[in-house]
């Protein structure tokens, strides 16, 4: 095919041309009615093409096939059966893979390090989750994606499950063995679902870990705003083989997005395909070189030490690791993620991504260079020289690998939409959740609708909030009180 071409981008120039006058949304009318005082930070452009995908970038009966093409090379680009595109982000696009793999009160195979929006996918289908067991480093208090025995022991247990969801890369890099992750699923006819919302740039690079089409995977979701050059909420998902129905998977999709996409993010990931055919393997040798040399300046900073393939990969633990994810230990500094995170954005002005009780991760694209490199690399330096000053006695409780796994005594669905009451989070040992508790970022979380709540869980929440963890989708983010199920006295 010919990746010159940008369906999108070209329509988008196309409509600009003819000046079309639309009677349509947007109502602000390629910007005539946005305030000025907001054209002034969004810019011109934004407005002016900003038009409906239908009877604006198409014709009303969509005979252009501008989507559709676009799907179509993008699919070619990574070397997919079929692609779509989504406008509502990876949150989106994992719930449709989900439904489109087992329906209401049918077993789905799922990896407990999975993200909040596969939980809001099972509260919302009724799916019955089978937990896979991740593979925990208890030392570092970690979980890397389950291995293909986790699996293999999970259809023992559960044979009538319809297919396995698994998450690679895992918000810290770490990636599953997918290949015999799909092994596993496939000798027995049953599709694997990865949720490789880290990993959209994994197609583009043979020293980047492998992507998930490649291992085998039936449906694979990526989030191109996260490592690619696509705006926020971009997301895209593939399917290969028969195991999952193309048409099934479209109306899944269809069902739950929304009818007024935007096609500036269909744009973006439009050249963002063009971009990768034509230069991905250039810019991602620079970020890889980028990447080593950061990582080795990094680790002789005083008290950091960076996380590396010898660390994270092995027998028991992850299969491969994305070096573009920079995952710094500080607990030598004596300090939290939270506290460290903090103070660089107030004093440095950088912002990171991942942060917990020992740990900070910055992440680097293709998009970096020497010149944020040595912001990145000046900020840290100057977090060691003042991490005195960052000292806390707060104390993280992180439970035991086994004192974090909870019991699934309800449906997260019969959970999430039961009959809930507020008690005191001191006294919400033994009642079953009726609300995600997620530490956020990375989104994990650490109990969900219908999981029994234990004590251990309880103070490491709690002292992970006085610490500074963030809690947003409780009811009450500082867990001075927790949302659960109104049981009957005979339970």
């Amino acid at each position: 095919m010919d990746h010159s071409q940008a369906p999108v981008l070209e329509a988008l120039a196309a409509y600009a041309e003819t000046g079309r006058t639309p009677f349509t949304p947007p109502g602000h009318k390629q910007g005539r009615g946005a305030d000025p005082r907001v054209r002034s930070v969004l810019g011109e452009a934004v407005f002016a093409h900003d038009v409906l995908a239908i009877s604006g970038l198409d014709d009303r009966a969509g005979r252009h096939e501008v989507l559709q093409r676009a799907e179509r090379l993008m699919a070619d680009a990574v070397g997919a059966e079929h692609t779509f595109f989504s406008t509502c982000g990876s949150s989106l696009s994992v719930k449709a893979a989900m439904l489109s793999v087992a329906g209401p009160h049918e077993e789905l195979l799922i990896g407990r390090d999975a993200h909040k929006s596969v939980v809001s996918g099972l509260i919302l289908s009724g799916v019955r989750p089978v937990w896979v067991e991740p593979s925990w480093d208890a030392d570092r208090h970690l979980a890397h994606p389950p291995s293909p025995e986790a699996f293999e022991r999970a259809f023992e247990r559960h044979p009538d499950a319809k297919g396995a969801l698994v998450t690679s890369p895992t918000p810290y890099g770490t990636c599953a063995d997918l290949a015999g992750i799909a092994e596993v699923c496939h000798r027995r006819d049953r599709p694997v679902v990865v949720d490789e919302a880290w990993g959209a740039h994994l197609p583009f690079h043979p020293d980047l870990p492998t992507w998930a089409m490649d291992a085998g995977a039936d449906v694979c979701v990526t989030s191109v705003h996260k490592m690619g050059s696509g705006l926020e909420q971009s997301s895209v998902f593939h399917l290969q083989g028969e195991r999952v129905d193309l048409h099934h998977l479209a109306a899944c999709a269809d069902l739950l997005g929304t009818t007024s996409p935007s096609v500036l993010v269909y744009a973006a990931l439009d050249g963002w395909r063009r971009q990768m055919v034509e230069q991905g393997r250039e810019l991602y040798e620079r970020a890889l070189a980028l990447a080593r040399s950061v990582r080795s300046r990094v680790e002789g900073i005083e008290g950091m030490h960076v996380h590396d393939r010898a660390d994270f990969c092995g027998p028991g633990r992850a299969a491969d690791l994305d070096p573009l994810q920079l995952i710094v230990d500080i607990a030598a500094l004596g300090t939290t993620g939270y506290r460290a995170a903090d103070w660089l954005r107030e004093h440095h002005h950088i912002n990171l991504h991942v942060s917990d009780h020992r740990r900070i991760s910055a992440q680097l694209t293709h998009a970096d260079d020497e010149g944020t490199a040595a912001v990145l690399l000046a900020a840290l330096s100057d977090l060691s020289r003042n991490a005195g000053e960052l000292r806390t006695s707060t104390v993280v409780e992180v439970p035991s690998p086994a004192d974090l796994r909870l019991e699934q005594v309800l449906l997260p669905r019969d959970a999430f939409f039961g009959r809930t009451e507020m008690v005191p989070g001191n006294k919400a040992e033994g009642r079953v959740a009726a609300e995600m508790l997620t530490p956020y970022p990375p989104g994990i979380p650490v109990a969900l609708p219908g999981e029994r709540l234990t004590a251990p869980v309880l103070r490491y929440l709690d002292s992970g909030v006085r610490a500074g963890m963030l809690v947003p989708d409780a009811a009450d983010p500082e867990l001075g009180s927790v949302k659960v199920v109104v049981e009957s006295a005979a339970s």
